[in-house]
């Protein structure tokens, strides 16, 4: 019988001093410092501190009090993290602010049958299959939680179509289609630990960069826009990668319904794409026109990071090896 209690996960390794400093306070309950902000802004000792400080908003850990969701000392180290990581992202976009212009080029690399969905539909081997399925797992395990914290950030149709848009994403008021729960049915089918949190310690930074993007967005008011433009993104881009998807898992012999993760997307993002090209960014951008370059960061963001997480995969993936940092034991 399988147990409904929530058991938080542990706190992950560290990778670096930030990550440490991090790691110990919420571990030892001691304060949270650290003099110098040197890290790469992409790598894997700032992702995971960033990632692990984001985590309190969520789940939490274990053994971790809940009171440190709000320990100043922990929330401006975040701060000055959170500068850093930004700045990297503004520093790597072309920006704008036609955002258009800027959906449009997400709609068409999404069309384009190339990437990391089309490797594992054509080529793909079952190593890579649930490789991937890891990588997701991350934030797939808590999908549609980060972009909740725009809601109140939200007004007239704009908030009323995306809270539309997160009740599918939620199961419509079903617990067991909620799309987490599919993820995880999906890592049970393919071999996986569905347990939240699980493969934290041996997922990259390039994978991490991807989801603390998405809670850096919703927990700022500031950048609503930002998170905006990252969802309607997101759901431009997913049906496409989801039949690929789908196909990659039957030709590869998964067992009956393991698909439907995915197919649910193909047909649930397709709706969803609409609603927030019209009624979410529409009416945002009507209301505030002077969040259009914040809409553009999003999306453009959301294809950068992409793109990096997509060329650490499929680099590995050429070469025979591991994306991840350890390789997955079966």
């Amino acid at each position: 019988m399988t147990s409904n209690v929530i058991v938080a996960p542990p706190l992950p390794e560290a990778r670096g001093p930030l990550s440490a400093a991090v790691v110990s306070a919420l571990r030892d309950g001691a304060p949270a410092s650290i003099a110098r902000m040197d890290a790469d802004p992409f790598g894997e000792d700032l992702q995971l501190a960033l990632y692990t400080c984001y985590e309190l908003h969520y789940r939490g850990f274990d053994r971790v009090d809940p009171e440190w969701e709000w320990e100043p000392g922990l929330l401006r180290l975040r701060a000055r993290m959170e500068r850093v990581f930004l700045d990297a992202i503004r520093t790597e976009l072309p920006g704008g602010d036609d955002v258009g212009a800027a959906l449009r080029r997400v709609t068409a690399e999404a069309t384009e049958d190339t990437g990391v969905s089309a490797h594992l539909r054509d080529h793909g081997e079952w190593w890579q299959l649930r490789e991937y399925l890891v990588h997701r797992s991350i934030y797939h395990l808590k999908e549609a939680d980060p972009h909740a914290w725009v809601i109140p950030r939200l007004r007239g149709q704009a908030k009323a179509s995306l809270v539309a848009v997160e009740y599918d994403e939620f199961g419509g008021g079903r617990g067991e289609r909620m799309h987490a729960r599919l993820f995880a049915e999906l890592m049970r089918e393919t071999g996986l630990d569905p347990a939240y949190g699980r493969y934290l310690d041996v997922v990259p930074a390039v994978t991490l960069a991807t989801v603390n993007m998405m809670s850096l967005f919703g927990l700022h008011r500031a950048l609503r826009g930002a998170l905006v433009g990252h969802f309607a993104a997101a759901e431009i881009s997913t049906p496409p990668g989801a039949q690929r998807l789908a196909e990659a898992l039957e030709r590869l012999g998964a067992r009956p319904g393991a698909e439907v993760f995915f197919t649910e997307h193909i047909e649930a993002d397709a709706v969803h794409e609409q609603v927030l090209r019209r009624d979410v960014v529409g009416d945002l951008l009507a209301a505030e026109p002077y969040l259009a370059a914040d809409v553009v960061l999003g999306a453009q963001a959301t294809a950068m990071l992409e793109d990096r997480l997509g060329g650490r995969l499929l680099g590995a993936w050429r070469a025979g090896e591991s994306s991840l940092r350890a390789p997955v034991l079966t």
